[in-house]
């Protein structure tokens, strides 16, 4: 199976950048999707970006286009999450979760889950 270990998070003024990682571990030929999610307290889970590892297939949601870019390093098998200009609405804890086949949004398609990272943004 697949393990996913997210780390990069932090605490950053408004306008400031942070770089998430996450690392796959285990049958990684199992995590082709990788997707980046995000849960502010009191708020729904939402998908930040996924991407098709293994070609341009990338998504991200209305709220971070332009500012977030998602990437891989599949020789070392780790998705980035780069994020600039933030805002405090991008304060939410981040999780990183994996797919074998297809890639959306849809979170209860994705079979592993890190722990999660907390981003604010203040």
């Amino acid at each position: 199976h697949v393990q996913l270990v997210e780390s990069g998070g932090g605490s950053v003024e408004a306008g400031g950048s942070l770089s998430l990682s996450c690392t796959i571990r285990g049958n990684t030929r199992d995590a082709n999707c990788v997707g980046w999610f995000r849960q502010a307290p009191g708020k729904e889970r939402e998908g930040v970006a996924r991407m098709w590892r293994w070609n341009d297939n990338i998504e991200y949601t209305d709220s971070v286009k332009g500012r977030f870019t998602i990437r891989s390093d599949n020789a070392a098998n780790i998705v980035y999450l780069e994020m600039n200009n933030l805002e405090p609405d991008d304060t939410a804890l981040y999780s990183c979760a994996a797919r074998t086949n297809g890639c959306s949004f849809t979170a209860s398609y994705y079979n592993a889950w890190g722990q999660g990272t907390q981003v604010t943004v203040s």
